[in-house]
């Protein structure tokens, strides 16, 4: 099982939703990098659920930096954060070591595992790992902030209800300066009360509810990343469908691009200040897997919480029977509004990564 990604730094998750602890492991990080635990603090919460409109379970994430920081800096060693777990009801999940939740892990996990795995709350497929994602990419921020490379995400679309987009410019810096703040992240406070209350009829419902997340990377310097196999959008995608619940990908006009002609995709080249710039984004900030000096822009389909208190066919496979199952225990009726963090988080990851790649870290 393999829990590890990037090149030259890398991030190592461990543990599982109803173990002693999740946690992560920093590596290949330089000495002398700044730490803000209050960024840490910040993101965490910003996963964490917020009111009815999330899972009732509630961790308070008293995170512990076991190794690799000293006064306020990097030392060069790994980082080791560990976060205990402290709300959970494991027998709220005895039915799922035997009834697989339809479009959760349970069945494939068993089948890959031989049903060693710990089942409890999802074990290591649950959503409550991406904690740790959230920490890691926290911790490193700070650094990617002092080389001006700002990350935010906005709820773009909840249950069709849609926010503003996102600005050009410096508007924009304002919008992800204005995210930052921001417990629900839309521009579009009007649209933000709509799409709650879309959230709460589906909880009424015992359903859930799906969305769209668009982030843009402000600051990344032209000629990051490598072609091909380890072009930026590839790098992106491969982190960012790590996280549960992401089921689609965009970059820059993405699937809008195949109803355009060259002449309107394109993004043509000018001089403004001193540095190349595009006139338009189409592309998202990438040409030919590098990064090209504009924000890169890209939008992640969310899908609804699988895990559901309807009644649902699925089948029992260890007694290899047909059943049905209405979910019990305490789950989200929409992830959208947590995800932000994770994805903030995960971008920061594959960011500093690839700043490390070409020694602009530092």
């Amino acid at each position: 099982m393999k829990n590890t990604f990037g090149n030259t730094i890398s991030v190592t998750i461990f543990g599982e939703s109803h173990g002693p602890s999740i946690g992560c492991v920093v590596d290949g990080l330089p000495a002398g990098l700044p730490v803000d635990t209050a960024v840490i603090d910040r993101y965490l919460e910003m996963r964490r659920p917020q009111g009815a409109i999330s899972t009732a379970r509630r961790e308070p994430d008293p995170y512990v930096i076991e190794s690799g920081v000293r006064d306020g800096h990097t030392t060069g060693t790994p980082v080791c954060i560990r976060i205990p777990n402290e709300d959970t009801r494991s027998a709220d999940y005895e039915k799922m070591a035997s009834i697989a939740r339809p479009s959760h892990a349970d069945y494939a996990a068993f089948v890959r595992y031989n049903g060693a795995n710990d089942t409890r709350g999802g074990g290591h497929f649950s959503g409550r790992i991406t904690a740790a994602v959230v920490a890691a990419g926290a911790l490193l921020m700070p650094a990617l902030r002092a080389k001006g490379v700002l990350i935010g995400t906005h709820i773009a679309e909840i249950a069709g209800i849609t926010d503003r987009n996102l600005g050009c410019g410096e508007e924009l810096t304002c919008d992800l300066e204005l995210l930052a703040g921001l417990d629900f992240a839309v521009l579009d406070a009007d649209a933000g009360m709509h799409m709650q209350e879309a959230i709460m009829a589906a909880k009424a419902d015992a359903d859930s509810v799906g969305g769209i997340l668009e982030t843009a990377v402000t600051g990344l310097p032209a000629g990051i990343g490598e072609p091909f196999f380890d072009s930026v959008e590839g790098l992106l995608s491969h982190a960012l469908f790590a996280i549960p619940g992401i089921k689609g990908i965009e970059f820059g006009a993405g699937f809008g691009l195949a109803k355009m002609r060259g002449s309107e995709a394109n993004d043509p080249f000018r001089y403004a200040g001193g540095r190349v710039v595009t006139t338009s984004n189409n592309a998202g900030g990438i040409n030919g897997g590098l990064t090209n000096g504009m924000p890169i822009l890209f939008r992640c389909a969310v899908r609804p919480t699988p895990t559901i208190g309807r009644e649902q066919e699925t089948v029992n496979f260890r007694e290899n029977t047909e059943t049905t199952l209405a979910a019990s225990g305490r789950h989200d009726p929409c992830i959208v509004h947590r995800v932000r963090a994770v994805v903030d988080a995960m971008t920061a990851i594959v960011a500093a990564d690839l700043l490390a790649q070409a020694g602009k870290l530092q």
